[in-house]
């Protein structure tokens, strides 16, 4: 796995312009390292690696099954693994509980505090007909003995785990006062063999615990760079399957597709305007790789940078008025940042000489990127304030960085044991997760926006 400025280019560059690209990047830069196999469609399991501990106090008792046999999906486990994977929470163990209550009559507020559980989380599901469940919970202040949230859904069995998430998401925001994350998803490329030895090259959607994965498109040649649409109903991702980069549209929900960017040469790098109307994309049809903007309706195409070196990597600002891109012009891949109307590009990264691959928090106030200390190649953060950079990892090869929605957590992609991976970090470095197939390799993720 090579850092993503290289990544990127090295893939796009591989049929069209390598004999350029070779002038202008060293040799050893040009072996693309290859994943191991795997199958795409393996359930990703997500560890804690660092930080799950020393968070708020919270219990979410057993919810009760009110029906015959097993309980399709046990929710309450699911909002468990969501709140203590959010590094804000430590879930009481089972054990640890004084009772599991399941109605609000039951609940004795003080053997509570007694285990120091600041709020405790309640529920149960019953079955309302065949594949029809009735899932209800609420949420208890236990020192002001008082419900927060209550709520009662009404769903089939395959919904389930979906209603554990959206409980998550409402208990994180009322004790947080910060949107949750947990309903959202994620995209990531994967490649196995195929039963002729081939590679073949797998674009999926999983839940953000990395369940429920569904596979978008496969491919014997390479895909990259899958991006969300702001309505998170499309992804635009690079394909290679006609043996050339193109970009291209797909409908997650009816699989329809369309081609926004075929040109002669590199189309690379796709990444949505914030109201779904333009994409910001890398094309050399003009001899060198620059940043473009294309109006998807209206199929124009704005020309964006004018300059002799590689622009690329383009991420929009949440405001729609900026895009920042990574460019080598100072002699190494650097952050730059120019409005979408036109005018100077203004260099943002001064500390080392590699950092790539940008992206915006939500908020604006930050830009994460892949950047390169003591021969590693880390994942940072920029604050746009003060210009001051904060690395958030230390393993040896990270790349492909992108906030959570809520802006809480930076979801990247690594190497651990020669296997390509997907690791998250907390915005504060503290808590850290892998997301590992059960076989083979994962990269190039993308998180959701919310309660897509």
């Amino acid at each position: 796995m090579l850092p993503s400025f290289y990544v990127n280019s090295i893939l796009i560059l591989k049929n069209s312009d390598m004999t350029y690209f070779r002038k202008i990047l060293p040799v050893f830069l040009l072996t693309v390292l290859a994943f191991v196999n795997g199958p795409a469609h393996a359930i990703i399991t997500i560890t804690i690696t660092e930080g799950g501990e020393g968070g708020t106090p919270i219990a979410i008792s057993p919810f009760k099954w009110q029906g015959k046999g097993k309980v399709p999906t046990e929710v309450s486990d699911i909002v468990t693994a969501d709140l203590r994977r959010s590094g804000r929470f430590s879930p009481l163990a089972r054990e640890q509980m004084p009772a599991e209550p399941y109605r609000d009559k039951d609940v004795v507020f003080k053997e509570w505090r007694l285990v120091k559980a600041t709020a405790l989380v309640i529920g149960y599901v019953t079955p309302v007909k065949p594949d029809l469940y009735r899932v209800e919970f609420r949420l208890y202040d236990v020192f002001r003995e008082r419900q927060l949230a209550g709520y009662r859904y009404t769903v089939k069995a395959d919904r389930l785990r979906t209603v554990g998430h959206q409980i998550s998401d409402l208990v994180y925001e009322k004790l947080t006062g910060e949107k949750g994350a947990f309903s959202t998803r994620i995209a990531y490329v994967s490649q196995e063999r195929s039963a002729d030895k081939k590679r073949l090259y797998r674009l999926s959607v999983a839940d953000s615990d990395g369940a429920n994965p569904q596979t978008i498109l496969s491919s014997v040649e390479p895909l990259m760079s899958p991006a969300w649409s702001p309505d998170g109903k499309q992804l635009a991702y690079v394909s290679f399957e006609k043996k050339r980069s193109m970009i291209y549209l797909q409908d997650l929900k009816q699989g329809k597709r369309i081609r926004v960017a075929s040109y002669k040469g590199i189309n690379s790098a796709p990444a949505w305007s914030p109201d779904g109307s333009r994409m910001a994309v890398t094309l050399s049809k003009d001899g060198n790789p620059e940043i473009y903007v294309i109006n998807i309706s209206k199929k124009s195409l704005q020309r964006l940078t004018f300059n002799r070196a590689i622009d690329t990597e383009p991420a929009w600002s949440p405001d729609g008025r900026h895009l920042v891109f990574t460019s080598d012009r100072a002699g190494g891949p650097q952050i730059y940042r120019k409005p979408v109307t036109g005018g100077q590009a203004q260099r943002l990264s001064f500390e080392g000489n590699y950092n790539a691959r940008p992206s915006y928090s939500p908020d604006g106030q930050k830009i994460t990127m892949i950047t390169r200390r003591n021969g590693k190649y880390n994942v940072g953060v920029i604050s746009l304030a003060d210009k001051s950079m904060e690395v958030l990892t230390d393993t040896r090869l990270d790349e492909s960085p992108t906030f959570a929605p809520n802006g809480q957590m930076v979801l990247y992609a690594t190497e651990r044991k020669g296997r390509g991976v997907l690791a998250s970090v907390s915005a504060d470095g503290r808590v850290r997760h892998l997301f590992t197939l059960t076989e083979g390799d994962i990269r190039e993720p993308a998180w959701s926006p919310l309660n897509p």
